[in-house]
């Protein structure tokens, strides 16, 4: 894939795909975005990225009201919450060529298994966003810590197409890393957002610094790391301990960060509940792994998000 020519599309405008497509865009790729309730305001005054001290204006940004209305494209970024992947089915056909390639930035297990499914797993890659970015206004993104991409490709290693990926990423200013294998890069993932996404709200509405600052918290935090590390092992995914203590000390510098899943819980919206911890507790459990506090936190959570 050439990708200084390749037309690229971001489904799914909020944090992540604004952030990660904003500076591919702003990087000089051809990026065009499936936007909502930010198109106006994006069309007006582009996107604007806070990060680290300094403010980043994206002009210019190519924004659409529909996939018919960009067209085909050779490499489509989703960047949809798992819970919205049905309205896919729609959206995906209107940029596809025979040769397109998709690439999820989505949270959770079995995204790519649902776009392989439905577009032939060729097509597929998949991407972990280790970042903390929350949308504040339309239009408007606020990056606090962190930003690599992990990349890789749906059950085959590292390819040209992967690396070509990973270098437009680089050339954007993110830390992009080509991984061989994919699915244990998901679990990795889980081993942060399964505890921390989890207890922020199961806590009612806990930051990070709040889950880090109650002993009996982080130690909760701890052991569902381990039931997660335990589970991976048992699918063929080593992990070592030693990275579930990184994570916990890598989240310090995040402070009061409010994870996605609690920031979604608290306008009421949907809440990657099946894929971040469900998908998780019954693909550990099948192979054997005990996850008792995987399953309380995902029953709680089932009710927890219930529209009331």
């Amino acid at each position: 894939m050439d990708i200084p020519s390749a037309k690229i599309a971001v489904v799914g405008s909020g944090a992540v795909g604004c952030y990660y497509g904003g500076l591919l865009a702003r990087s000089g790729a051809d990026v065009h975005f499936l936007m909502r309730s930010d198109l106006k305001a994006v069309r007006e005054n582009g996107l604007t990225i806070r990060t680290m001290g300094k403010t980043l204006s994206v002009t210019g940004i190519q924004a659409a009201a529909s996939t018919d209305e960009i067209g085909p494209c050779d490499l489509v970024i989703i960047a949809l919450k798992a819970t919205a992947n049905a309205m896919l089915l729609e959206a995906i056909p209107p940029l596809l060529k025979p040769d397109t390639a998709l690439l999820t930035l989505q949270n959770g297990l079995g995204n790519e298994e649902f776009l392989a499914a439905h577009w032939g797993e060729d097509r597929v890659m998949g991407a972990l966003c280790f970042v903390c970015l929350n949308r504040i206004a339309p239009g408007v993104i606020e990056h606090f810590d962190h930003g690599s991409i992990s990349i890789g490709e749906l059950r085959r290693p590292a390819g040209d197409r992967l690396r070509a990926v990973a270098d437009a990423f680089r050339r954007a200013g993110v830390d992009a890393n080509p991984v061989e294998n994919l699915v244990t890069e998901r679990w990795r993932k889980l081993l942060w957002n399964i505890p921390f996404n989890g207890l922020s709200i199961a806590a009612n509405g806990a930051t990070v610094a709040d889950v880090l600052a109650d002993d009996g918290l982080r130690k909760l935090a701890r052991d569902l790391m381990t039931e997660v590390l335990e589970a991976a092992a048992r699918l063929g995914h080593e992990i070592p301990a030693a990275f579930a203590d990184f994570q916990i000390e890598r989240s310090f510098s995040m402070g009061a960060y409010q994870p996605s899943s609690m920031i979604d819980w608290s306008h009421r919206r949907p809440v990657e509940v099946e894929a971040i911890w469900g998908e998780p507790w019954r693909q550990g459990v099948a192979a054997g792994a005990a996850m008792p506090r995987l399953e309380m936190l995902y029953r709680l959570l089932i009710h927890a998000v219930r529209p009331v």
